[in-house]
């Protein structure tokens, strides 16, 4: 079993209680611009064992009375229907499924922010739909050189021709669908705005990594810096912080180079700026939740590789650049690490060399390394899917969970009717045929109930996966990764 590194509860309580001291700090009322992922985190998961995915939601929760979510969103991220990576949706989408899952957590959504807003159309279309949908929606204009023209920003010319967005709670959580939303700019014009009218607000930052009080080198650290290897993040050691207090804490460079432009703008608001560096601006407590440094060293270096290699696929696919690459390549060498600490990419690698067929290796909760290769019946990942069932549920690896009566039409549809070319299964085939044989088998039932212990998984595929079956790992909660290497010489691949 994998090792536990990080406290939940801990975290959920100690960050909760920092955010109520941050909204009495201010007279009663803060903007907390809410950095990465809110109910989804799963670079946190995977560095910090025993983060849940929702803990920020869950430490939320704990401030539900409190708390109204105003969402970020870019007019020109809109007219260039700009997509999440890891969803394949457009931010616009992604603004709606956003709210939705707010309010099925029982939080409240406020409003819509559209920064940058020049009167593109696409953007005028999604103010419609919102407005439509019965959600408000407030402009926020492009400044003329912004962010280095203080005194035009902070003035009627500036900020103050933004919309005011009207909130009726202490805490406004201001989140984006991805970066450079706009979150930052939302916040600081609420202050104006605020300020204008005689209301006590502040402002934090709430940004899980790097972790200030971890090491600037430590692989936590490094870790983020490899999650954002296409951003070309930096971890920096915080200087102001360093002049201010004598104390050494982690930030990351585009916080530190934008801190003296923040702190121009916060004194022409109040007349003074409230923190003395970007570190003082934070709200972060994870830290503080770390029970087994080792254990999360160990699953952060696991994580810099398995950043490599998908980075490595984006660029066999055109998606990424050598630089992101070479990134990524000095973080393991920093590291001392390469990607054979990852188990199962030599496990794959072996049985592909055996067999001169792509293979697939998936390594178990307890340690177990389970392999497929690719058979005239099954692809490699579909195999290996089957095979880490079995051991799961305890089942002779001779004995067949799918009976080839019941593989052999399924490929018969694919070939004959449906023009596929290749008549193995894929993963999604796969438990379709095992769910349909555990209505009368009783050794596919026992394999369909072990599914769930497949989530944290680690798995690799010696080529990079179809679609379906790369998407099927994910939706299985498998950490998937691939050789840059595709099984045929096509330049067209599904």
């Amino acid at each position: 079993m994998k090792k536990i590194g990080f406290d939940s509860q801990k975290y959920i309580r100690m960050q909760s209680e920092r955010i109520r001291e941050r909204i009495a700090q201010f007279g009663g009322k803060l903007y907390l611009e809410f950095g990465g992922k809110l109910f989804d985190d799963y670079h946190a998961s995977r560095v910090l064992p025993g983060f849940a995915p929702d803990n920020k939601i869950k430490m939320l929760l704990e401030l539900k009375d409190q708390a109204e979510i105003v969402i970020a969103i870019n007019a020109n991220d809109i007219e260039k229907n700009k997509r999440r990576g890891d969803l394949g949706i457009t931010y616009d989408t992604d603004v709606m499924r956003l709210v939705d899952v707010f309010r099925e957590f029982g939080l409240y959504v406020g409003s819509i922010a559209l920064t940058q807003y020049t009167g593109q159309p696409s953007a005028d279309i999604f103010e419609h739909r919102m407005k439509a949908l019965g959600l408000k929606v407030f402009r926020l204009y492009r400044i003329p050189n912004y962010p280095s023209d203080i005194q035009a920003i902070v003035s009627d010319d500036g900020y103050g021709k933004n919309d005011y967005i009207e909130t009726t709670r202490s805490l406004v959580v201001v989140t984006a669908p991805g970066p450079g939303s706009g979150k930052m700019a939302t916040c600081l014009s609420q202050l104006y705005h605020e300020h204008q009218r005689g209301v006590c607000a502040g402002y934090a930052k709430f940004e899980t990594f790097p972790i200030w009080n971890l090491p600037l080198k430590h692989p936590v650290n490094l870790a983020y810096e490899a999650a954002t290897a296409d951003l070309n993040d930096v971890n920096m050691i915080d200087p102001f912080h360093l002049e201010a207090y004598g104390e050494t804490t982690v930030n990351y460079n585009r916080d530190i180079e934008i801190f003296p432009v923040l702190r121009a703008i916060f004194e022409r608001i109040y007349g003074e700026c409230p923190y003395k560096s970007p570190t003082d601006m934070g709200v972060n407590m994870a830290g503080y939740a770390i029970v087994d440094d080792e254990a999360c060293r160990e699953a952060s270096k696991q994580e810099v590789v398995r950043r490599y290699y998908n980075t490595a696929c984006l660029r066999r696919l055109g998606l990424a650049s050598d630089a992101e690459i070479d990134k990524l390549k000095l973080l393991m060498r920093s590291l001392s690490i390469d990607p054979s600490i990852r188990k199962t990419v030599p496990a794959a690698l072996a049985v592909a060399e055996r067999t001169g067929e792509p293979a697939t290796a998936i390594e178990l909760g307890d340690g177990r390394i389970v392999t497929g290769k690719t058979s005239a019946l099954l692809g490699a990942s579909s195999a290996a899917l089957l095979n880490a069932l079995k051991a799961l549920a305890g089942i002779p690896d001779e004995l067949d969970l799918i009976s080839p009566t019941v593989i052999e039409p399924i490929q018969h549809l694919k070939v004959d009717h449906m023009g596929n070319k290749n008549p193995r299964l894929h993963t999604d085939e796969v438990l379709i045929a095992l769910a349909i044989s555990a209505a009368t088998d009783e050794l596919a039932a026992r394999a369909m109930d072990h599914l769930g212990q497949l989530r944290d998984c680690d798995a690799h595929s010696t080529v990079i996966l179809a679609q379906v079956d790369d998407g099927m790992f994910k939706r299985l909660g498998v950490n998937i990764t691939c050789e840059p290497a595709y099984q045929n010489s096509k330049l067209y691949h599904k």
